[in-house]
């Protein structure tokens, strides 16, 4: 895997796993992240010195983490493939922890052609049942 690439994956993961967070306890810290995420302190610490570097979050005297409107597209986005490639895996039969499991691996990787594709494809065939 290109390092950009992986990059661009980590911070996809971050950002929604921060997006989770706040919608769950109200707040994000670190700590949260590293335990949501599996992964060690000090590696939540690499990243998210890197998200700051970029812009996409900031961090109170506290170490308070929040997403600035750049990182919230990113978060977003990245949350909303989630749960729609989820919920459509769900829905042809894919037992839930697989689908999520899945849905995380090609969130990141799904061009926005075919994620608009499919998007549209579950919207008409809403209607039809």
């Amino acid at each position: 895997m290109k390092p950009e690439i992986k990059s661009e994956k980590t911070t996809e993961d971050y950002l929604e796993a921060m997006l989770v967070l706040k919608h769950k306890n109200g707040y994000i810290r670190s700590i949260d992240v590293a335990v949501y995420l599996g992964v060690t302190k000090p590696s939540v610490t690499y990243t998210t010195k890197r998200l700051k570097e970029k812009g996409y979050i900031v961090m109170d005297k506290d170490n308070y983490i929040t997403i600035t409107e750049s990182g919230m597209q990113i978060a977003e986005r990245t949350l909303n493939r989630h749960k729609t490639l989820s919920a459509f895996f769900i829905s042809i039969g894919v037992d839930e922890e697989t689908a999520k499991e899945d849905a995380c691996k090609i969130e990141h990787d799904i061009s926005a052609e075919t994620f608009n594709a499919l998007c549209r494809y579950i919207d008409k065939n809403k209607s039809v049942q």
